[in-house]
């Protein structure tokens, strides 16, 4: 199995900033491919924030263009989200997935816990 960690949650005023942290781990080798941020309101569908692939590439959802910004340590397998000018419309749990392509029989998405950020006006 593979363990998703999420850190770095917490409460904030509007327009400050929090930076999350996400660390996978497993017993034995394995290879990621994406690993990305979502976030779950109260009554909402959980929605993508932003996800990174192992080259580096990102994608990011409208609502956080400019505000936010992912990052990854591949040698950590780890995936950070720098969130700044938080807004109130922002707060949610934030949950980290880490999609993991190899090896074969651990082959899937792997989801953390979750982490509350809420932001307060």
């Amino acid at each position: 199995q593979v363990q998703v960690v999420e850190s770095g949650g917490g409460l904030v005023q509007a327009g400050g900033s929090l930076r999350l942290s996400c660390a996978a781990s497993s017993g034995s080798i394995f290879s990621i491919n994406v690993m990305g941020w979502y976030r779950q309101a109260p009554g909402k569908q959980r929605e993508l924030v932003a996800d990174i692939t192992s080259d580096g590439s990102t994608n990011y959802a409208d609502s956080v263009k400019g505000r936010f910004t992912i990052s990854r340590d591949n040698a950590k397998n780890t995936v950070y989200l720098q969130m700044n000018d938080l807004k109130p419309e922002d707060t949610a749990v934030y949950y980290c997935n880490a999609f993991v392509s190899m090896p074969i029989m651990k082959r899937g998405g792997y989801w953390g816990q979750g982490t509350q950020v809420t932001v307060s006006s």
